[in-house]
């Protein structure tokens, strides 16, 4: 399942460039909440808060219980972080968006496929393992969301494909993606036929023949002379 992690945050009133710099140099990061039929409301996380959360994650789809203060009161919201924004060069995170989920509504993520052992026509018969989908459209509830999709490959063998419908989803979450989709596939390795091919187009090469000792010079050797 993703992750489910705590996190606190506070309402931001201000905005724009210079406030936004003023709340990074005294420690936060800026973000937004939105979705789950609310406005959009401008927070701000403690950035090595959000940077431990980031840390121990296991991939971009981590739920959230958001604390959200506001003074003396506080607001419980759960959600997904959304999008992450770093910095090009020191990878600092800039910005957070949080997309507003209901615990009993389900929504639809796109998960990370892995493959786990070696495929037998890899192993035995030097084929090559090509992965053409690398996420996969799900929906779920929140609750069931799993961090990532591991496919067992080991029984692929030349010529074998996994598809979406082949894929075994955990409880409570279905494909939103075409199940004829091709995701895992065991191809031939070529390189060795297109060696021999690219050999056997190459132009052959004579070489003249050195006349033996004591043997007479050919015509072409004593017009060279």
């Amino acid at each position: 399942m993703s992750q489910h992690v705590k996190l606190t945050a506070q309402r931001r009133a201000v905005s724009g460039r210079n406030a936004v710099k003023k709340i990074k140099a005294e420690g936060f990061v800026p973000a937004v909440i939105y979705g789950a039929k609310n406005q959009p409301e401008n927070l701000q996380v403690v950035a090595r808060d959000i940077a431990t959360v980031l840390s121990h994650a296991s991939s971009e789809n981590i739920l959230v219980d958001l604390e959200i203060q506001d003074g003396a009161s506080s607001v419980n919201r759960l959600a997904l972080i959304h999008e992450i924004q770093h910095h090009p060069v020191g990878r600092q995170i800039l910005h957070v968006d949080f997309q507003a989920v209901s615990a009993t509504e389900k929504l639809t993520a796109y998960i990370p496929i892995e493959p786990e052992g070696e495929p037998v026509g890899v192993k035995t018969h030097g084929g090559l393992l090509e992965q053409s989908l690398h996420e996969l459209e799900v929906e779920c509830l929140p609750k069931d969301m799993p961090d990532v999709i591991r496919v067992d490959v080991s029984a692929l063998n030349i010529d074998d494909s996994l598809h979406v419908r082949d894929i075994k989803l955990p409880e409570g979450v279905t494909a939103v993606a075409d199940e004829d989709l091709t995701i895992f596939h065991v191809s031939e390795a070529i390189v060795a036929e297109e060696e021999a091919a690219t050999e056997a187009e190459s132009p052959e090469v004579l070489k003249e023949k050195k006349p033996e000792a004591g043997a007479p010079a050919t015509a072409e050797a004593k017009s060279a002379k």
